[in-house]
C-alpha cells in the first residue's frame, strides 16, 4: 500500500530556518514512538528541542504523544490553514501544526514521526533537514505489529507491503532497533543533537 501526500507548506523563495526539522521515519513495528518516547525523556531540559504532538484521525496509542481528533475537526483545521504539513496513510490521517515553523525561525530542533512521502517536500520548504530512518528485519516488524494489537492497523501485511519510490527520501541515519530500546534511544538523541551516533 502507497501513502499519499499532499504538502501544506507552501513554496518559498528562502527556505525556513536557521533551526533543524528532524524527521523520524520508518515501518510500522520498527519501534519509532518507544525511541521518541525515551529521546523525548533525555531531552526534557533542552529547550531548544522541540517534540511537537501530531493531530492524527485514528486512536492513539499509550506510547504516543498525539491530539486524536474527527475527520471533520481535521478537515477545518486544514482549510484554516494550521498545518505546517499534512498526509495520509492506510486510511488515517496526520499532521504537524503550524506552530513548528515559528520554533524554527527562533533556531529550535523539531523533532517528529512522520510519514516518508513527506520528505521530499520537506527538505526544500526548511533550510537544514535531517532524516532518520528506524527499522528492523521484517518478521520482528510483523511480530511486533501482532503484539499491539491496535485496531486502526489494519491487516499486517498491508501494513509492511507499504513502498514509497522518492529519491530525496533517502535517510541521513539508519537506527536498526533490534537491540535495547535504551541503547538505539541514546543513538537517537546523539543524532537529534548533531553527534556521532554509530558507534
Amino acid at each position: 500500500m502507497t501513502e499519499t501526500l499532499t504538502p501544506t507548506t507552501e513554496d518559498k523563495t528562502a527556505a525556513i530556518g536557521p533551526g533543524r526539522l528532524v524527521l523520524v521515519v520508518g515501518p510500522s513495528g520498527a519501534g519509532k514512538d518507544t525511541l521518541l518516547g525515551l529521546a523525548r525523556a533525555a531531552c526534557a531540559d533542552a529547550r531548544n528541542i522541540v517534540f511537537p504532538r501530531r493531530v492524527i484521525t485514528r486512536e492513539a496509542s499509550a506510547s504516543e504523544e498525539n491530539e486524536e481528533v474527527s475527520i471533520g475537526t481535521f478537515q477545518e483545521a486544514l482549510t484554516r490553514g494550521e498545518y505546517a504539513m499534512h498526509w495520509e496513510a492506510h486510511g488515517h490521517r496526520y499532521a504537524l501544526p503550524r506552530a513548528i515553523d515559528d520554533e524554527i525561525r527562533i533556531g529550535r530542533t523539531i523533532v517528529a514521526n512522520v510519514s516518508r512521502t513527506v520528505i521530499g517536500a520537506m527538505r526544500r520548504a526548511y533550510a537544514d533537514v535531517v532524516v532518520i530512518s528506524i527499522t528492523a528485519p521484517p518478521e520482528v516488524l510483523a511480530e511486533r505489529i501482532a503484539m499491539r494489537a491496535r485496531s486502526s492497523d489494519g491487516r499486517v501485511e498491508n501494513r509492511l507491503r507499504r513502498a514509497v519510490e522518492d529519491a530525496s527520501a533517502a535517510p541521513d541515519a539508519t537506527i536498526v532497533n533490534t537491540g535495547s530500546a535504551e541503547y538505539h534511544s541514546r543513538q537517537l538523541v546523539r543524532v537529534i543533537k548533531g553527534e556521532k551516533w554509530d558507534d
